[in-house]
């Protein structure tokens, strides 16, 4: 234990920061149940629908995300005859954390360019997919989201007839917005359109890591049946076509039908490290003896041996770390003995991360 002590001075403290990004990659073939959808976990309650990277009753199997879907109350779909209260509350529950409440306390829908007071078009039919945190850590990095689905109606159900198309927050490190109550978060634009703010399918929120797409990419409520996306079977009708899923069938159908034209998702995660370095100047005064009862031998410094002329010399291997009341929190250890005499001084630097 010490028993000497040295107060940092105000320049002997700096704090950093540093952002560490990782490529996470997610194929269609994991959404689309690679393990004969034993990674695929539907729940009783049939609110939402989770992806596993493995069968989900695996010890080693990790959470990817969750899909689910929800209708505002401004919906122009048409009447909803399955689960309609769920997909009401879906809606609601995610636009009463992701947007703010207007000011009379009422929740708001998801605007298409993310300008709420200005008003403009809505994303009324829209699915979500919330990423787990064990992949978007503490976000999303901005400009790195990509994710591409099937879309159009698939000839004989030949996944090669249907349209590819590419969805991303293109442009985002410069026009992300701030206006959410969960933090920023991106417009999401389809790779062949041009930013603007009736081009915008989506939203991306960075911290939470959930994407909000409007369910009009797989056809919109003014196209054909035969235009449309069609969720189920390769072998379905027109009838279970993207409205038809809105109205008549269950989010877990909706679901499977997002994950079945799935084609992939890409983005790089945000680890933020923050780290606090400390520098310890031992000067020409300091630290030049040490208490180590071994020190001494005989009532003479041992490491002088017998030249009792020479300097004092002591031998540094550990930092500690103090609190004001003078208790040890941090416990430093050196590679290798550092020799400190009255000639020389040292300046050691300790960083902790957290």
């Amino acid at each position: 234990m010490a028993t000497t002590f040295k107060t940092f001075l105000n320049n002997d403290i700096a704090t950093t920061r540093t952002l560490l990004h990782e490529a996470i990659p997610i194929t269609g073939t994991i959404a689309s149940g690679t393990y004969s959808d034993n990674n695929i976990k539907n729940y009783a309650h049939g609110m939402f629908q989770s992806v596993y990277d493995y069968p989900y009753l695996s010890s080693s199997a990790n959470h990817i995300f969750d899909i689910t879907v929800g209708v505002s109350n401004g919906s122009s779909a048409g009447t909803i005859v399955n689960q309609q209260t769920k997909k009401r509350n879906i809606y609601d529950q995610m636009a009463q954390v992701l947007v703010p409440y207007d000011v009379s306390g009422n929740i708001q829908a998801f605007d298409q360019d993310g300008n709420i007071l200005a008003g403009g078009a809505k994303i009324n039919e829209a699915f979500f997919l919330n990423f787990s945190r064990l992949l978007n850590k503490d976000e999303i990095k901005k400009g790195s989201f990509t994710i591409s689905f099937l879309t159009g109606a698939l000839a004989s159900g030949n996944p090669s007839s249907a349209f590819k198309m590419t969805i991303g927050d293109y442009g985002a490190t410069s026009s992300f917005k701030v206006n959410s109550p969960t933090g920023e978060y991106g417009l999401l634009y389809t790779s062949s359109a041009t930013p603007n703010n009736t081009s915008a399918v989506g939203h991306l929120y960075y911290q939470a890591g959930i994407a909000v797409i409007t369910a009009s990419i797989f056809g919109g409520l003014d196209e054909v049946p035969e235009d449309r996306a069609i969720f189920g079977p390769p072998s379905a009708s027109g009838s279970n076509d993207v409205i038809s899923a809105l109205t008549s069938s269950t989010i877990q159908f909706f679901a499977d039908g997002v994950r079945r034209r799935l084609d992939s998702v890409q983005f790089n995660n945000t680890t933020e490290l923050n780290s606090t370095i400390y520098f310890c100047r031992a000067n020409t005064g300091d630290y030049n003896y040490s208490s180590n009862p071994t020190y001494l031998t005989a009532s003479k410094i041992r490491v002088k041996g017998d030249l009792p002329f020479a300097e004092p010399v002591s031998y540094i291997t550990t930092i500690g770390l103090y609190s004001p009341n003078n208790e040890l929190l941090a416990v430093a250890k050196l590679s290798e003995p550092l020799k400190k005499t009255p000639s020389n001084e040292l300046t050691l630097r300790v960083r902790l991360d957290y």
